[in-house]
């Protein structure tokens, strides 16, 4: 799930789907959005460095991975498509509620 202002800005509404190509990372999946969405280029990671943006949370399996390397595996279940997805907007809503999201 991505935030509402950038779902806004992507156009989309609710959950957003993508074909991630070898293994399954934090990079991968930026790398894939940011292709998919051009117009999120610059606001999830800075165009020069690539790095996340500190005001931006990064969950999976409503785990907080903000902190783990972009490069390290995602869960199992992110990764496959024959299990349910166990991305969560909730580890957003109670992000943002106490105020991690700037």
């Amino acid at each position: 799930m991505l935030p509402a202002h950038l779902r806004t800005l992507a156009r989309v509404d609710g959950e957003v789907k993508l074909d991630v190509e070898g293994p399954a990372t934090q990079r991968a999946v930026l790398d894939a959005l940011e292709a998919r969405y051009p117009m999120l280029r610059g606001t999830i990671r800075d165009q020069v460095t690539h790095q996340r943006r500190a005001f931006l949370r990064f969950f999976a399996c409503e785990e907080d991975l903000s902190h783990e390397s972009p490069d390290a595996p995602l869960p199992e279940a992110v990764a496959t498509r024959r299990r349910a997805p166990c991305w969560s907007s909730a580890p957003w809503r109670a992000a943002r509620s106490r105020g991690h999201f700037g």
